[in-house]
This record gives C-alpha cells, sequence and structure tokens, in this order.
C-alpha cells in the first residue's frame, strides 16, 4: 500500500504486470476513502517505518563525525583520508536521499535528517581545509568541480594538487 500518486500507479502496473509473467495473479486497486482513525494508523505506520531509517541515519552521521574527530586527534591530514571520508559522506547522500523519496507524510524528522547532514559536510569542508593546508596546496574555490549533496550543493572539492596513482 502506497500514496496515491503516478510513479507509485506505474510502480504497481510493471509488478503486476511482473507478477502475471511468472504466471502469477495481481490485482491492482484503489482505496478511495478510509476513516480518520484508519488513515491515522496507516500513517502513523509509515512514519514508524521512516523513524527507524532516521534514528540509523542519525547513528551513521555520529559515526562519521567520529571518524573526523579521530583522525583530527590523530592530525592524520593526508588526500587518502579525504578521499575516504569523502566517500562516506557520499554513500550518506545518497542513503538520505533514498530516505527522504520514501516519507510520505514527513514530519520534523526529515529536518533534523537534513541537518545533521549539513553538519557532517561542514565537518568535512573543516577537515578539508587542514588537509590541504598540511599538504601545502591551495584550497579548492566555490568554482571548482566537487561532489554535490542530496541538495545538488557542493561539499567539498576534489584534490587538484594530488598525484594520481595509477
Amino acid at each position: 500500500m502506497l500514496p496515491q500518486a503516478e510513479d507509485h500507479a506505474e510502480f504497481f502496473a510493471q509488478l503486476a504486470d511482473a507478477v502475471r509473467k511468472q504466471n502469477g495473479s495481481a490485482t491492482v486497486f484503489l482505496v478511495q476513502a478510509m476513516s480518520p482513525t484508519e488513515q491515522e494508523t496507516l500513517i502513523s505506520r509509515f512514519q514508524a517505518d521512516r523513524a527507524r531509517e532516521y534514528d540509523e541515519f542519525a547513528e551513521r552521521s555520529r559515526g562519521f563525525l567520529d571518524e573526523i574527530a579521530k583522525e583530527t586527534g590523530l592530525q592524520k591530514f593526508t588526500f587518502a583520508e579525504l578521499e575516504e571520508i569523502e566517500d562516506d559522506l557520499n554513500k550518506l547522500s545518497a542513503w538520505l536521499t533514498k530516505i527522504k523519496a520514501r516519507d510520505f507524510f514527513p514530519n520534523a524528522r526529515i529536518q533534523e535528517a537534513s541537518e545533521q547532514f549539513e553538519t557532517c559536510g561542514a565537518a568535512l569542508s573543516a577537515f578539508a581545509e587542514e588537509v590541504y593546508a598540511h599538504e601545502g596546496v591551495n584550497a579548492p574555490t566555490e568554482n571548482d568541480a566537487g561532489p554535490l549533496d542530496a541538495n545538488g550543493r557542493k561539499h567539498a572539492a576534489k584534490h587538484p594538487g594530488r598525484r594520481q596513482h595509477g
């Protein structure tokens, strides 16, 4: 069961077609009206499912920040470490995008997760500045190409002064 939307109707049509091609049977139907209690129960179930995902996202975000704090404490300001941390942020970004796509009944949790992601991006930027300073390379400018976050904004740039390994 999903809220009524064109994308969902297409998804169910494809799913039903796939089931039928495997000699199964499928029926797709639209529920026009629900009692307020049933609707509230359904929304609560969707929100509970997303809450578990947002909780895990928050936990992984804290782990991301802990990793940066650990590497900063060790003064491990290398391009290799920066690249690894950028990859981790890209994974968080992709995951948050997926959670948001499934969040049909958003509440305050979506904003909290977005703020957590922004905090992670800011921590990465600060770590990147340290790496560039320690490596003696000019930090990239805002116009330089770099990975984008879930909203299409740059959060860090690739490493222009780094040697490529082959």
